[in-house]
């Protein structure tokens, strides 16, 4: 299996499926680094979005690319506001070499299209959720024969989604969307969620 992502974690974060690379020790977790601080190695040159943002909305372009560029399977990502509106997301067509030439070209190649898949489908379990009681989804995931899609709730009510290969490693795909979520979940604050909406619109 290729190395996952190297993501900073925290004492808190989930624990490494089989195969998954623990976070480098010497990286600190989110609550421990200054929030103009950049993460090391931040690649600003290759992410045109990223220019003329703010330090915090350039540390989650480079958690969500790196999310898609080391992570075995994951196809494209996309983050969606708890009202719908795409906040972040990756560019599926730098990914489709890995998908198996006879699989779908998936949500129609749009990063809107996942955005609205990814809204729909936490509404729907939110609302099955209430009806039976169950507390809080922490994650949805769906199995189909050309494709997964993972769902998983970001503090703030966001959603962070995963469109990947049908054999991709859920337990490796989950793990790492758990760690994006603890980081981005201590950053999207109301200010930053407005910053990224614009930038989507803008570009």
């Amino acid at each position: 299996m290729t190395a996952p992502m190297r993501t900073p974690g925290s004492s808190t974060k989930p624990t490494a499926p089989d195969g998954a690379k623990e976070p480098d020790a010497d990286e600190r977790p989110a609550d421990e680094r200054p929030a103009d601080e950049p993460l090391a190695n931040e690649p600003l040159a290759n992410e045109p979005l990223a220019y003329g943002l703010s330090s915090e909305a350039r540390n989650l372009h480079w958690l969500l690319t790196n999310l898609v560029d080391e992570v075995p399977g994951i196809l494209s990502v996309a983050v969606v506001s708890s009202d719908g509106l795409l906040l972040l997301s990756s560019d599926p067509a730098r990914n489709a070499e890995r998908r198996p030439a006879t699989s779908p070209t998936g949500p129609r190649g749009s990063s809107a299209d996942l955005a609205t898949i990814v809204s729909g489908l936490g509404s729907l379990t939110v609302g099955a959720a209430r009806l039976m009681d169950g507390g809080k989804v922490r994650q949805t995931v769906v199995a189909m024969a050309e494709g997964s899609l993972f769902v998983m709730a970001i503090s703030d009510g966001s959603l962070l989604g995963v469109h990947a290969t049908p054999d991709c490693d859920m337990t490796v795909v989950a793990y790492h969307m758990a760690l994006f979520v603890g980081r981005a979940g201590h950053v999207l604050t109301p200010e930053l969620r407005s910053e990224l909406r614009q930038s989507m619109e803008s570009a």
